[in-house]
């Protein structure tokens, strides 16, 4: 368990306790009808980063017909295209854990070659030396995976961080699963496909501010999302308008202070 030195004390006890509540808080937002999927998920990563031992994270979701997985959320350029070496190599921490909704726990990737030939060495090119993946699962269902990364000499997950990672994770898989006036499976169908299609809608968004701002694709994001927040708008519908042409990219990479 983590605790601070000598204390016996969870570190998740005062300051960083009242950050963890307000991270469940937001998630839990999302429950209310007309929600952005795209939101939530950039923001279970987000949270994860931020509040546990790691340097980057990503996620992946089965799509409509739940036979293929793809990228949705990404705290960085690194992890999305790690993320996307898995899907591509189609071997990898995060696949293993959604075929079999089972955690999966890797200290130190240089030994897992012979497991992930080609994962493992693409990861550990960009600084990755550890990865940690959880499903998001409801019952027996799982429909995709969080990957948590860390570089350098940072120890593994203890057990309190990965039941915290997984309740972040567990709280948004309700998100995405939640009924409303249709039943469970065709709300899941539309809510994953809606955030496929609009995590294919925010990269072309991404690569129009990156060409006209002269960006990399981290920082156009952060213009996106600065944008969205500023304007309370969804994230993918900032996204579509920009796309279509309906909303000026000079605009959009203006200043625009990041409400959060």
């Amino acid at each position: 368990m983590n605790t601070q030195a000598g204390s016996g004390t969870s570190r998740w006890q005062g300051s960083t306790g009242a950050l963890l509540s307000e991270r469940f808080v937001a998630l839990a937002d999302s429950l209310v009808a007309d929600y952005d999927v795209v939101e939530l998920l950039e923001g279970l990563v987000r949270s994860c980063v931020d509040l546990l031992d790691v340097d980057e994270g990503g996620l992946l979701l089965v799509d409509q017909r739940g036979q293929h997985l793809q990228v949705v959320a990404a705290s960085s350029e690194a992890a999305r295209l790690v993320e996307l070496l898995q899907l591509q190599s189609e071997e990898g921490p995060c696949l293993e854990c959604v075929a079999t909704g089972i955690p999966v726990t890797v200290a130190d990737l240089s030994t897992e070659r012979e497991r992930w030939p080609t994962f493992a060495p693409a990861a550990m090119s960009v600084g990755f030396t550890a990865v940690h993946a959880l499903p998001l699962r409801l019952r027996e269902e799982t429909i995709g995976g969080l990957n948590l990364f860390t570089t350098g000499a940072r120890r593994p997950l203890d057990d309190e961080d990965l039941r915290i990672a997984q309740a972040l994770a567990d709280v948004a898989t309700i998100g995405i699963l939640q009924q409303r006036s249709i039943s469970r499976s065709s709300l899941l169908a539309e809510q994953l496909q809606t955030a496929l299609n609009s995590r294919i809608v925010v990269e072309q968004a991404k690569g129009v501010l990156a060409e006209r701002g002269g960006l990399d694709m981290e920082g156009a994001f952060e213009r996106l999302r600065a944008y969205a927040r500023t304007h309370n708008e969804k994230l993918s519908e900032v996204a579509g308008r920009l796309v279509h042409q309906e909303l000026s990219a000079d605009t959009v990479l203006l200043p625009h202070e990041d409400p959060a």
